[in-house]
């Protein structure tokens, strides 16, 4: 059979493995980064401890992120995550990490950390929790079925700040798009371009308006 491609950033990985001492934490961190997709806990586990003691300070990093970027390769909102996932699954299920259940295959690393912000950070009730809970850990679904769970009810908690002026330029900008394509079509152009110029004229005139009130709010 064929083997697989390496990537740039596994090349790099095994080029350093070849020259360290194979039972220095450092090697062992860079082996568990190289089956990082296969397992991602033994991974948040040893970064979390790298983290924890500044040892990428003695491997010559100077921050937890510089390390994570250069030598485990990854991103650090990913190196975010996956340290922050596992001391989850610490704290809340240290089942998960039990002998037996650890030779089953854990949820996707992105889905554990909604259920941290779940509880965390956006104040889910306790039903709203176990719903999510249960998706996660005893319903194995999908990470993007889980991230719609998540958002349907992130958003109920937490609605978006909607910002009046940034939404009457976008549909302004909607209406001239709207214009430039009625003026290829001759037969409707008569027909509807009266009443969209007044349209165009009304947005834009709120649009002046809302400037000079923001613009009031921030000098003040």
């Amino acid at each position: 059979m064929r083997e697989t491609a390496k990537s740039k950033s596994e090349l790099i990985i095994e080029q350093l493995m070849r020259e360290l001492d194979p039972t220095t934490p450092r090697y062992q961190v860079l082996a568990v980064a190289r089956q990082f997709k296969s397992s991602w806990v033994e991974l948040g586990e040893q970064l979390l401890k790298v983290k924890n003691d500044g040892e990428f300070q003695g491997w010559g990093y100077e921050s937890f992120d510089d390390y994570c970027a250069k030598e485990i390769r990854i991103r650090k909102e990913t190196a975010r995550k996956l340290t922050l996932a596992y001391r989850y699954l610490e704290q809340e299920e240290p089942a998960l990490l039990g002998s037996e259940r650890r030779l089953q295959p854990l949820p996707d690393y992105r889905a554990v950390d909604l259920l941290r912000q779940a509880r965390d950070e956006q104040q889910f009730s306790e039903d709203e929790y176990a719903q999510l809970r249960d998706s996660v850990i005893e319903q194995e679904r999908s990470l993007p079925t889980v991230q719609k769970q998540f958002r349907e009810v992130a958003m109920i908690r937490n609605p978006p700040d909607i910002d009046p002026l940034k939404q009457l330029r976008s549909t302004l900008t909607t209406a001239r798009r709207l214009e430039s394509q009625l003026e290829e079509l001759e037969g409707l152009a008569a027909q509807f371009s009266n009443g969209l110029h007044e349209l165009m004229n009304e947005l834009h005139r709120q649009e002046l308006v809302l400037a000079e009130q923001r613009e009031e709010t921030d000098n003040g």
